[in-house]
């Protein structure tokens, strides 16, 4: 393993009533106004939005909304943010919602205390923000671990760029896996599919051999896998909702990625083709996933091979690396059918005059891929997903 040193700033309150029992000491700590930020208004049909409000109520607080979060948040969002944060003299975020909502938060934090433009800071002075305002979540759509980090991925659409910009981190998440039970069931699929890349992204990097962090991120995999299929087979399942939340932030909160440089190939490629189509992101790593590995096979054998052993039960007696390898890519893309998820562009309604090569052009290319791709290459990849 790599060298590392490792230490976590985010509280996490798991379980079902977590919010009412943890909120109102974590409130009694910040200042009197506080801003409630949500997505569509989905927690106002679920109960969460009555729930949050009458705990704040209870703790004397002074509520701020900011509604309308989208999904695939913009930077014109977070600007907005910033201005009523400042406006209102915000003291405290309490973000309710899945990974849009949390990541949007994390930049409005920073935005808000500085007149410095984040973007520019971070991307042409490559400096990062130091002073935020402070920061609760309450997870009501997992998937992203969004909650568990400090990144968060902004659509700037002047510059048609979808990047990862570095905000504040949560002081704490409440993780309650009943607030998950009225997410559409497709969401629940591309959210645990995202997780499930988040965890492949993180295992294809470097180092490269047999190591603990690989080890851990093997039984994530399997729990993920094992819980996406309990989860169709019973919408109602609320242990395999449980597992699902709790492997979501596994994903995301550095633990698999101790001793790791990552990998996040596809996860850049699909950013862009966000950028471009503001289309979903878990359907979106589903399409590009299996021809990305596809083109990394060689590359990356001895680790598809572990994978198709050790994640998708695949036995290796009488099989060489190669043939264990291709059966990992076989057993990736037809779990993908399996559940649901799109196979190509063209399924997820991507339309046939959409820009691939700018796309591909405008792709960050990771350190950690086990290939070193070029944007020719990532034009090839998108260009096989089409099915145009």
């Amino acid at each position: 393993m790599n060298t590392f040193t490792y230490e976590y700033p985010v509280k996490v309150y798991f379980g079902e009533g977590a919010a009412r029992k943890s909120l109102g000491a974590e409130l009694a700590k910040v200042g009197k106004t506080v801003m409630l930020a949500y997505g569509g208004g989905s927690i106002r049909q679920n109960g969460v939005y009555e729930e949050l409000t009458g705990i704040l109520k209870e703790a004397g607080k002074e509520i701020v909304e900011f509604t309308g979060i989208m999904s695939n948040p913009t930077y014109a969002k977070v600007q907005e943010g910033a201005r009523l944060a400042r406006e209102r003299g915000v003291d405290f975020i309490l973000a309710a919602g899945g990974g849009s909502v949390l990541d949007c938060c994390k930049i409005v934090s920073a935005q808000a205390k500085t007149e410095k433009d984040i973007w520019e800071m971070e991307f042409t002075e490559h400096r990062f923000p130091d002073e935020f305002i402070p920061m609760g979540a309450v997870v009501t759509a997992f998937g992203t671990g969004a909650e568990e980090n400090c990144g968060a991925v902004i659509t700037n659409e002047e510059k048609k760029l979808k990047s990862a910009l570095f905000g504040a981190f949560y002081t704490f998440a409440v993780l309650d896996p009943s607030y998950t039970m009225t997410m559409p069931m497709r969401q629940v699929i591309s959210g645990s599919f995202d997780a499930l890349s988040h965890s492949m992204e993180t295992y294809m990097g470097s180092p490269r051999e047999v190591n603990y962090s690989d080890e851990i991120n093997e039984a994530t995999q399997r729990n993920i896998i094992r819980n996406i299929r309990a989860a169709l087979a019973d919408p109602e399942d609320r242990q395999a909702r449980s597992e699902l939340v709790w492997a979501s932030a596994m994903a995301e909160n550095g633990i698999l990625k101790i001793g790791k440089t990552t990998d996040f190939q596809c996860h850049m490629l699909e950013h862009q083709l966000g950028a471009y189509t503001d289309c979903n992101h878990g359907q979106g790593l589903a399409v590009l996933h299996p021809v990305l590995y596809r083109h990394m096979l060689p590359e990356a054998a001895g680790q598809f091979a572990r994978l198709a052993v050790q994640v998708w039960g695949i036995c290796p007696e009488g099989k060489s690396e190669g043939e264990l390898a291709e059966a990992f890519l076989a057993a990736l893309s037809d779990f993908i059918r399996e559940i649901g998820l799109p196979t190509s562009l063209r399924e997820m309604g991507i339309p046939e005059t959409t820009d691939l090569k700018a796309i591909a052009d405008s792709t960050v290319l990771t350190a950690g891929c086990a290939k070193k791709f070029t944007a020719k290459e990532l034009l090839e990849v998108l260009q096989e997903c089409s099915a145009f």
